[in-house]
């Protein structure tokens, strides 16, 4: 079965086509290619195309148009259904939040749609564009079997005193608990690790650092808390995000907008969501690389900017550490985790009191795949390990398929 995994965000739309009919229910959707259009919403909007090798396909050009989420999802379908594609027989869609009624990935249905639009409310930022997204899809292959993989589910094993807020029980009847998320990636990581580490490790963090960052704590490979909570605003600093904040800082904020309720809200909202983090702190777009330069250059905002996402992560590792009673292992994954040397180092070496030891030599040598970057002194392994959210998208979607026939 070939089955297209769609990623959708509010910049990109990342797509990837797997290929699951080779052995049995066990075996890994092999990936024949990926895709992604960029810069939605920019002059500069390109549909990128390559093998899993890295080389570029001819579908790769620039100038495309996709000036909104649902232009570039065109793109997308317009791409995959030129004649030398193989047959798209299943789509995959990443959903970051399912809401308080969907409990597990699964096929789209008319009602399970309608229950995607009510979890809109949780997450205003991310669901509105997936389910455009979704339905295009449908539109296009109505014939074929479609499927919502969730960024929590993988956060579903964390018990009930991880969950719960200390709000009144009427807001938590209606499903506002901490539901975490990166799970896909973090489900990738489990699953690689389980693969490629001789011993895996018991008692592990996993920190997720990208444009959105999260710290989880597994056990046995499970998670059993995580920084982000009821949407993925909360937890550590972020790009655009500023991770938590006190409640009344929030209700300052809404206090100080001179409008009326609701665009209060949305413009408080808007702040949280595009305008905190390293972008409000560093003073421009928030890139990492860009901050990291301007801290080089003798920015002391950049400087400052750095130290306060280092110390937000750092934080939440340690926090973890004694949650667990200690840390056979670190993995980094993300963006800014795989690629960021000097923040990976910067946030380790802040718990050197732990035990935790990072070898400079291995931290900056480039390696792709799974890499270990600890000292052989380090009492907890530290690892480098690139999220495979879309292969864990293909393998869930293979896995229902399978089970429905």
């Amino acid at each position: 079965m070939y089955i297209l995994v769609v990623n959708s965000g509010s910049s990109s739309i990342k797509f990837s086509m797997f290929d699951s009919s080779a052995g049995d229910r066990l075996s890994e959707p092999i990936c024949l290619f990926n895709g992604e259009v960029s810069n939605i919403g920019e002059a500069d909007a390109r549909l990128e195309l390559k093998r899993v090798d890295g080389t570029k396909l001819s579908g790769t050009r620039a100038g495309v148009e996709a000036a909104t989420p649902e232009e570039a999802m065109r793109v997308v379908l317009d791409t995959v259904c030129e004649p030398q594609m193989p047959p798209v027989q299943a789509v995959g869609y990443r959903v970051v939040h399912p809401g308080a009624k969907l409990h597990g990935h699964q096929r789209i249905t008319k009602y399970v749609l309608r229950d995607l639009e009510e979890a809109v409310a949780f997450a205003p930022l991310h669901d509105p564009t997936a389910i455009a997204v979704i339905r295009q899809g449908i539109e296009r292959f109505p014939d074929v079997a479609h499927y919502a993989c969730f960024d929590t589910m993988f956060h579903r094993t964390m018990p009930v005193e991880a969950t719960t807020y200390p709000i009144p029980q009427a807001y938590r009847d209606q499903g506002v608990r901490r539901y975490g998320f990166h799970g896909l990636s973090c489900e990738s990581i489990v699953h690689r690790m389980r693969a490629e580490v001789p011993k895996f490790p018991k008692h592990m963090v996993i920190a997720h650092l990208g444009g959105g960052c999260s710290v989880t704590a597994l056990l046995d490979g499970c998670s059993v808390d995580t920084t982000m909570g009821l949407t993925p605003t909360g937890g550590v600093v972020m790009e655009t995000r500023p991770g938590d904040l006190d409640p009344g800082l929030i209700l300052y904020l809404i206090r100080q907008q001179k409008s009326g309720h609701d665009k209060a809200t949305s413009a408080v909202e808007k702040i949280l969501n595009h305008a905190s983090g390293m972008a409000a702190l560093a003073g421009r777009a928030g890139d990492m690389k860009a901050v990291r330069q301007a801290a080089v250059d003798g920015d002391g905002t950049a400087a400052l900017a750095l130290k306060i996402f280092t110390r937000s992560v750092t934080k939440a590792i340690g926090g973890f550490c004694w949650l667990l009673g200690g840390l056979d292992a670190i993995a980094f994954a993300g963006g800014i985790g795989e690629h960021d040397v000097q923040g990976r180092a910067e946030i380790l070496n802040g718990l050197q009191e732990l035990g935790i030891c990072i070898s400079s030599p291995l931290n900056e040598t480039k390696v792709s795949g799974l890499h270990r970057i600890s000292t052989a002194e380090s009492k907890t392994a530290l690892f480098v390990v690139p999220a495979q959210e879309d292969l864990m998208i293909a393998m869930h979607v293979d896995q229902i398929a399978r089970s429905e026939r």
